[in-house]
């Protein structure tokens, strides 16, 4: 009989023990995901647009190399290999790490270093483009597809991407004259409101001719009808036509591409911002903002930051700048 009691009272001590370790690990991971892990995120939140902006003031910091073609070929792996560090991958034009690869390949077909470098790095310079296309920076896009062209001339992710160029680019267009068409109706839906308002006030008003025919008509009966079948009315002038308005739509002239929040790269995420901004009379972008995204409030920061870097050859009324609103989607990652 001792012996069982020993036995069920070992048991239901390490029962216990069980549930109490059962009991800290559920409690250990419920802090890990609701308390620690959405902190962590928060920092990782703050410090990638630092560190976006540290990588871009890098890149641009970054002096284009004298006389490249005089480079040695290890000086040219040297410096490719400088600008993968950067990512330099495609960007700015003859300072980037395919440019600097393919000057080998020209010298060595066969340099397996620039070879390996290139097959490596050439998802990396696709993902790139595709972000040009997204953020609608059609040429810079074009420049970057023709670099990876040369690197992999069979690779069918260029099929892709040239569709998807051609696919934005008609957007693009179709927006800008359905922008140019919207802009021309309310102009002149405002010309027909302020030619009938002047009508109306025409009409209010008697002619100056009735005026004085009314004043210097003399005060006796006989008089007075005598006056009346004499006179005419006075026939109402005929309205000059308005002169034409000629309206020139605002045109981007600089694209600054919105870049990829790491968090949201670590998490796969991918979606759009719609921003709607006023091009000034300087061609600057103020009063940006976001109206619609997917997901919300993930892209919104590098959305902005980016649509207000841009720069426009301001819109023009009869030759004159005018403020417009205008109205973008940016992609990341689709």
């Amino acid at each position: 009989m001792s012996i069982c009691n020993r036995c069920r009272a070992r048991g239901a001590v390490s029962s216990s023990l069980l549930f109490t370790v059962l009991i800290i690990v559920v409690i250990g991971v419920a802090g890990w995901f609701l308390v620690i892990k959405p902190h962590m995120d928060a920092i990782q939140s703050e410090q990638a647009p630092k560190a976006v902006a540290k990588k871009v003031a890098a890149a641009k910091s970054t002096p284009t190399p004298a006389n490249v073609s005089a480079m040695s070929t290890d000086q040219l792996l040297a410096e490719a290999g400088k600008a993968v560090k950067d990512e330099r991958l495609l960007s700015p034009a003859g300072n980037n790490a395919f440019e600097f690869y393919l000057k080998v390949l020209d010298r060595q077909p066969n340099n397996p270093v620039a070879k390996e470098a290139l097959r490596e790095t050439f998802p990396f310079g696709a993902n790139e483009a595709e972000q040009e296309i997204n953020n609608r920076n059609f040429n810079q896009a074009q420049r970057e597809i023709d670099l990876l062209a040369k690197a992999d001339p069979d690779n069918y992710t260029l099929t892709i991407l040239r569709s998807k160029l051609d696919a934005q680019r008609k957007t693009a267009s179709q927006e800008q004259q359905k922008a140019q068409a919207e802009l021309l109706a309310k102009q002149q839906a405002a010309k027909r409101r302020q030619q009938q308002a002047a009508e109306e006030k025409k009409q209010e008003q008697p002619s100056e001719k009735t005026q004085v025919a009314q004043e210097s008509a003399p005060e006796s009966g006989a008089g007075n009808k005598a006056s009346s079948g004499s006179s005419s009315p006075a026939s109402a002038p005929t309205p000059a036509k308005p002169a034409k308005v000629h309206i020139q739509d605002a045109v981007l002239v600089k694209s600054v591409p919105a870049r990829f929040p790491a968090v949201a790269r670590m998490r796969r995420q991918h979606g759009w911002v719609d921003v709607q901004f006023t091009v000034d009379t300087d061609g600057n972008v103020t009063d940006a903002k976001v109206v619609d995204a997917q997901p919300g409030h993930v892209f919104n920061r590098a959305a902005l930051r980016a649509v207000e870097r841009w720069k426009y050859r301001p819109a023009l009324r009869n030759g004159q700048p005018f403020p417009v609103t205008m109205r973008r989607r940016i992609q990341f990652g689709q």
